[in-house]
């Protein structure tokens, strides 16, 4: 009984999870994002094949690193490597066809076309003698009266509500049956004050005639926050387009109004053949707007372009070009880079020069309570990163009551030092920082290596007259780097990437003054993209991409070259 209730509960998960894979691939499909739909639906496939199939038992142990390699691996380099070719970033969000519907339906893309504003009164039904959000809008146009019920939202073909519809009923008589529902106007059709529907009892909330309601306001511009703004009532007669716009004096009333723009068709040229290409028309000017790079423009009065809305398009290698010929960013850039290197270097270097010597020291066996300096060493390793890097910053570099500033540097006569101030001094206390939270795991390291070199060969170097020194040079040093050396070549490029320290000690500053873009003095190549593409005074997620590919082949060339310069103390071990 226990077995079959275990393995119902087991088809039972599968199927659950076959149905939400199924649901979330076809979702992010519907959704324009095709690549991450694909990759769930090729995963689910994977997963019902590993499973089913007798012959694929073996793979379905590794199923969840399959999904997280997928997810999290070469989905992102595949997403890092499509953005950094289009200009995907603040302004060009949208797709193209999300950016023309836009242009097309948002209300904010109307203008007036008579100035006399249409006498209204709106009527709601009322809880607890207060208004609710259940409303109907009577108009008066032309003499005649006019029925707005509530709008309703309204999908184009992107997946984004941005307007409300509804449509003008003409009342001719104070009892009509609209949609099937019945409507009576009390008193009279002229001066109604409340409309009764089925059980709904619709009281006057507020009119543009009656300066009695205007203790209504505060409900009436809720009703026009939540559902008139971006709302239109269309003349099913003539066609004419009713909407809510403010008026010169500050209120709120209704106008003919009417679409700036409006979608057309050109046929363009490309060789032999001949396509049509949408086109946007500016319905007041009857001229089209000027699309240039993934951007619509129009022109103002005097000619001079004005930016309307982007979409994510293809730009080739504008975004690399970008880091090398514009010198507002070849600059900053440039100098990240050197600081970069330089902080990479530094810390490996220092750090592994104070860990061999603690490491040197605890492998002298004659040193007594060695387990003791090994635990207390090995603390800065062991203590949470973010803590360590906040205690230095606010307990020891802090520049009104950090502890140097404030006690030791007064006690030697020193004036106290800007810390995250001063350019140099910011990338000192980086390094310093860097150096105490590494050199453990260089002791570490360094100490597994040394216990690996055989005594013989330190006994045989003694007895042909070698110093401690000519014994270090000539058998301890080429014999650990050969150990250590991939160690130092991943702690390079792990340190090169260290995002984390820069951003919780100084946040890449002093900023650079003459730097245009948000760059620092301390700031690394990796701490420069996350300010591209999530601060500043805009995100430039395609721009973030190029540079986060010209990082990995950074990486990857430096480390290639130092694996080449390990390579050859494989030859003296060999040797």
């Amino acid at each position: 009984m226990m077995l079959k209730l275990t393995k119902f509960v087991l088809w039972f998960l599968l199927a659950l999870v076959n149905a939400l894979l199924f649901w979330a691939g076809v979702y992010l499909i519907q959704n324009y994002y095709y690549e991450l739909g694909a990759i769930i639906i090729i995963a689910l496939i994977l997963i019902d094949f590993f499973i089913f199939n007798p012959k694929a038992y073996p793979y379905r142990y590794t199923i969840p690193a399959l999904i997280f390699l997928f997810l999290l691996v070469i989905y992102p380099i595949y997403f890092t490597i499509k953005t950094a070719f289009t200009n995907y970033g603040t302004g060009h969000i949208f797709t193209r066809q999300e950016a023309v519907e836009r242009l097309l339906y948002d209300p904010n893309y109307t203008y007036v076309v008579e100035k006399n504003p249409i006498d209204f009164k709106i009527f709601a039904v009322y809880k607890d003698e207060k208004p609710t959000e259940s409303f109907l809008v009577l108009f008066k146009i032309g003499g005649e009266t006019y029925l707005g019920k509530m709008p309703i939202p309204t999908v184009r073909k992107g997946t984004e509500v941005l307007l409300r519809e509804g449509k003008l009923y003409k009342i001719t008589s104070s009892k009509v049956t609209i949609d099937g529902v019945s409507y009576e106007f009390q008193p009279t059709l002229k001066d109604v004050n409340q409309i009764i529907s089925k059980d709904k009892v619709y009281k006057l909330l507020y009119s543009s005639e009656d300066l009695s309601l205007e203790r209504n306001t505060y409900y009436f511009i809720l009703l026009i926050q939540k559902y008139l703004s971006n709302a239109e009532y269309i003349d099913q007669e003539t066609g004419r387009i009713v909407g809510v716009k403010v008026d010169t004096d500050g209120r709120w009333k209704f106008f003919f109004i009417n679409r700036l723009y409006r979608l057309s068709f050109e046929e363009v040229k490309a060789g032999d053949k001949t396509y049509k290409k949408s086109v946007i028309i500016n319905t007041k000017t009857q001229k089209p707007l000027i699309e240039e790079k993934g951007s619509f423009y129009d022109l103002d009065e005097n000619g001079n372009r004005v930016f309307l809305i982007g979409y994510t398009a293809f730009v080739g290698l504008e975004n690399f070009e970008r880091i090398f010929k514009d010198e507002r960013i070849s600059k900053p850039f440039l100098n990240i880079f050197i600081w970069t290197v330089e902080w990479s270097l530094f810390t490996v270097l220092l750090s592994f020069s104070i860990g061999l010597i603690f490491a040197l020291a605890l492998n002298n066996r004659r040193l007594k309570g060695r387990n003791v300096y090994r635990t207390l060493l090995i603390i800065p390793w062991a203590i949470p990163y973010f803590i360590s890097v906040l205690t230095w910053k606010n307990g020891i570099f802090n520049e009104t009551y950090g502890i140097l500033n404030k006690i030791i540097l007064p006690m030697i006569g020193l004036n106290p030092i800007k810390w995250f101030n001063d350019p140099f001094w910011a990338k000192v206390i980086c390094i310093i920082v860097n150096t105490w939270l590494t050199f453990p795991y260089m002791m570490t390291i360094s100490l597994g290596a040394l216990q690996s070199i055989p005594d013989e060969l330190y006994e045989v170097a003694a007895i042909d007259g070698a110093g401690r020194f000519a014994r270090f040079r000539y058998i301890t040093l080429p014999m650990l780097l050969t150990i250590v050396a991939p160690l130092l070549i991943s702690s390079f490029a792990y340190t090169f990437n260290n995002f984390t320290l820069i951003y919780l000690l100084t946040a890449g500053g002093p900023p650079m003054v003459s730097a245009t873009t948000p760059a620092g003095h301390t700031d690394i190549l990796i701490s420069y993209v996350y300010k591209l593409a999530f601060e500043g005074r805009g995100q430039e997620f395609g721009f973030a991409s190029a540079i986060s590919i010209l990082i990995f082949f950074l990486v990857a060339g430096i480390s290639l070259i130092n694996f080449k310069i390990s390579g050859s103390f494989e030859e003296v071990r060999g040797e």
